[in-house]
């Protein structure tokens, strides 16, 4: 299956919006709090920073070289790891929530 032209430019696109949308809410949660951190604060941001390796890697996963220009595998990696960036990032507002 073809993906649609310029599908490469949204998806990675889209991974640095919610890149920085991610930067936001950490700086709006405070991590860079000086107080002591309880284990609710670690698994934020261990979700968060999950989540940021998953969508930085995504322009690189959708850019990289394939053997056959009409291989589409990488692409769909790199969709995947979108969805699991986007998903670790809500995933730590949830519990953010949850844990104050």
């Amino acid at each position: 299956m073809q993906f649609p032209a310029g599908s490469v430019q949204a998806l990675s696109s889209a991974a640095s919006t919610v890149f920085s949308i991610g930067i936001v809410f950490l700086g709006y949660w405070g991590i860079h709090e000086g107080s002591h951190w309880r284990s609710g604060d670690i698994s934020v941001a261990l979700l968060a920073l999950a989540g940021f390796a998953c969508l930085g890697l995504v322009p690189w996963l959708a850019t990289s070289p394939t053997k056959r220009p009409d291989d589409e595998s990488r692409v769909r990696i790199a969709r995947h790891a979108f969805l699991g960036g986007v998903g670790a990032l809500w995933l730590a507002i949830v519990v953010s929530v949850f844990t104050q």
